[in-house]
């Protein structure tokens, strides 16, 4: 799975914009349309026919697999509650003190309902949230078009820990005046005149609403059973029927569609992010991206019009059998017509999830000739699950497409491969076991625990090596799961040397998907689609006995980074399984890394560091990070806000690399030629060196 997003309370102008847009739906987008629709002030009706059952089973699954054995208690509920308000009202800027009051008073209970199958309460919160947030768009259209004084010192809070709900109306009021106000002042920096800066914000405001009460049960249950079930432990979540689907589709790599990446801005229209090289829209050449879908043809081939739709209903009318037509409402980037894109949808392969490859050359070698570095991009560990369950004999996996990459490398003549998992969040343990058995003979590659303590050892079986020689793996905090499966089993067996973060992200739990539809419905050939568990039933340990849990796979070479300095790992989630270890396992250890070595490659690498300006600049970054890190509030003085502003410049620009990197906004580069990458290459090339003494059969 994917690592978790670092938790950031307002520390830079893009922490501002992102907490602003992840809890009041306030993010500066261009294009601008003053014409709004109305709140809908109907409540969400109760609760599906399906609901009941699928609590239900949900609730014994937890019972009976989950890894902790922890009973459905009043412990359980109390972390419920929490975690369901915070998901609703994380800055404490829509419920009353009131409400939550009121709502404590069955903290303890929501554990019999769940018991009885009943999720009526979740109905009940979620529909005052509403009514809350309704109430806080009235203001906004109030306190907007308000004069503010930006020249009197005050400040609005951003860390939620520092906060209470409000009382009172007065500071419902007060808190939401500074909100705006605050909103005001980015516009200003940004040259937005005054007017158009007033409507901007009642627009997205009155967007965001809409969204919000455009949720429907399905995905209500999810945020309600989801709160329940991560009471375990952060990784055990339920996944609506729309959720697995998209799950499916990831781990698959493949889909029906015209190829475009999406997202709603906070003005409500869905945006091109990205169209996708090789799809129908890139084939067709029209769509751009930054273009504005405003409406799409549904079933009858009738437009509807998008705009304030959820972006997971504006999917699923583009989505639909290859070799059928979709026309799309767009308004081009920089015009506001509007004009009709009839496209034939067509299989898309997502290769950005899948393995990526490229030969470097760098450095010299004795006899002239430059080393070669083959280096391969892995984002996840995928697996087409149905087809593979199927039998299909050509199913889409990591291990075939990364085996094909080390054939093209050793006809190459690669000297050296480098396996890049930094942006890996993990995904199919089978593939983190078969690939790692491409790098090794055989032996134990992780051995596994479950609930009653019974530690099972899975090993790769298959005599021989795709790779045989020199191997580094890169490493940050983002790599988790399945990336630290293979990163740890190559360290403990001095397999290949490990660059990175301090750690990686310490997520050593193994989760398993289980289909409630077919669960429910066993006798049935095509079960109803209900959703799924995904449940933490194991723990993953190294073959040397440790727990990557919490701890990560500490790296043999550390590089400076603002990710360290980010909280974002294991350790730093609500209700985290804690670290633990087992006996070792029996392997045989390669004598690819040594402590000497390790010794000289650290000292080259911080002298080679101490004397870069990149790197002195990258450090100069985290100290400015950390510092602001500690930051509890944002000035609303407009001197001391652009002057705060000017300074962050630097800082906003690096969290923004990291962030879109984290969730792979960017177009994709195998491998960027930057000061990191470039001393990564340096590292590499010193550790052939060290090799030269002990060389290793080349690969054949």
């Amino acid at each position: 799975m994917r690592a978790e997003s670092p938790k950031v309370n307002g520390k830079s102008r893009l922490a501002q914009k992102r907490w602003l847009a992840y809890c009041f739906g306030f993010v500066l987008f261009s294009g601008l349309s003053t014409a709004w629709l109305s709140l809908p002030a109907a409540p969400l009706d109760g609760p599906a026919r399906s609901d009941r059952r699928v609590t239900l089973v949900v609730k014994s699954f937890m019972e009976q697999e989950h890894l902790s054995r922890h009973p459905l208690d009043d412990e359980i509920s109390t972390r419920a509650m929490k975690a369901f308000l915070e998901g609703l009202d994380p800055r404490k800027m829509y419920f009353l003190q009131s409400d939550i009051d009121e709502f404590m008073t069955k903290e303890r209970q929501i554990d019999n309902q769940i018991e009885d199958g009943d999720v009526r309460f979740a109905y009940t919160i979620f529909n005052r949230f509403l009514m809350r947030l309704d109430e806080r768009v009235a203001l906004v259209d109030k306190l907007a078009d308000q004069p503010h004084d930006f020249t009197i010192d005050e400040s609005i809070v951003t860390d939620p820990d520092a906060l209470r709900f409000p009382r009172t109306d007065d500071e419902v009021v007060d808190r939401w005046r500074k909100l705006v106000k605050l909103n005001l002042l980015t516009f200003k920096a940004d040259d937005t005149s005054d007017e158009e800066a007033r409507e901007k914000i009642k627009r997205r405001y009155h967007s965001l609403a809409k969204r919000w009460h455009q949720t429907d049960s399905d995905e209500l249950l999810e945020r309600f059973l989801t709160a329940v079930t991560s009471s375990y432990d952060p990784h055990t979540t339920y996944m609506s029927p729309s959720s697995l689907d998209n799950f499916r589709i990831m781990m698959r790599l493949n889909l029906d569609g015209i190829g475009a990446a999406l997202q709603v801005s906070e003005d409500g229209y869905t945006v091109v992010t990205k169209v996708i090289p090789g799809g129908a829209a890139d084939k067709d050449g029209r769509l751009k991206p930054e273009d504005r879908i405003v409406s799409v043809s549904d079933a009858n081939d009738e437009m509807v019009d998008v705009v304030d739709m959820k972006l997971n209903d504006v999917v699923q009318l583009i989505r639909g059998d290859a070799g059928t037509v979709v026309k799309l409402g767009v308004q081009p980037v920089g015009s506001d017509e509007t004009k009709i894109y009839a496209i034939t949808r067509a299989r898309i392969e997502l290769e950005d999830s899948a393995a990526q490859s490229e030969v470097i050359e760098r450095g010299q070698k004795p006899d002239g000739q430059p080393f070669k570095v083959g280096v391969i991009d892995l984002p996840s560990f995928y697996m087409d699950m149905a087809a593979a369950g199927d039998g299909q004999d050509n199913f889409r996996s990591t291990t075939r497409d990364v085996s094909a990459i080390l054939g093209n490398f050793r006809s190459e003549n690669v000297d050296v491969v480098v396996l890049d998992l930094r942006r890996n969040g993990g995904g199919s343990l089978t593939e983190a076991i078969n690939l790692t058995g491409l790098f090794i003979d055989q032996g134990p590659v992780v051995q596994v625990k479950d609930a009653v303590g019974r530690v099972q050892s899975y090993n790769d079986l298959d005599r021989g090596m795709a790779w045989d020689g020199p191997l580094v793996v890169l490493t940050s905090k983002f790599s988790a799961s399945a990336s630290e499966i293979l990163a740890g089993a190559i360290q403990d067996y001095n397999r290949g040397l490990i660059i990175g973060d301090e750690s990686t992200h310490g997520k050593g739990t193994v989760q398993s998907l289980l289909d409630l539809g077919s669960q429910i419905f066993r006798s049935l050939p095509n079960p109803q689609n209900l959703g799924a568990l995904k449940i933490t039933m194991q723990q993953f340990y190294r073959p040397n006995g440790d727990s990557t849990q919490k701890r990560g796979v500490i790296p043999d070479v550390i590089l400076p980074s603002l990710t360290n300095a980010i909280a974002m790992g294991e350790g730093d989630l609500d209700y985290a399984v804690d670290f633990d270890r087992v006996e070792t396992a029996r392997f045989s250890r390669y004598n690819m890394v040594g402590a000497d070595a390790l010794n000289r490659l650290r000292a080259h690498s911080s002298e080679r560091i101490q004397t870069t300006s990149d790197f002195a600049k990258e450090l100069e970054r985290i100290a400015r990070y950390k510092r602001m890190k500690e930051e509890k509030t944002i000035s609303l003085n407009e001197e001391k806000y652009l002057a705060r502003r000017a300074a962050e410049r630097d800082a906003e620009k690096e969290e923004e690399k990291h962030f879109e990197e984290q969730q792979g906004n960017k177009e994709r580069e195998v491998f960027a030629d930057d000061f990191y990458n470039k001393e990564i290459v340096n590292i590499t090339l010193d550790y052939l060196k060290e090799l030269e003494n002990n060389k290793v059969a080349r690969a054949r």
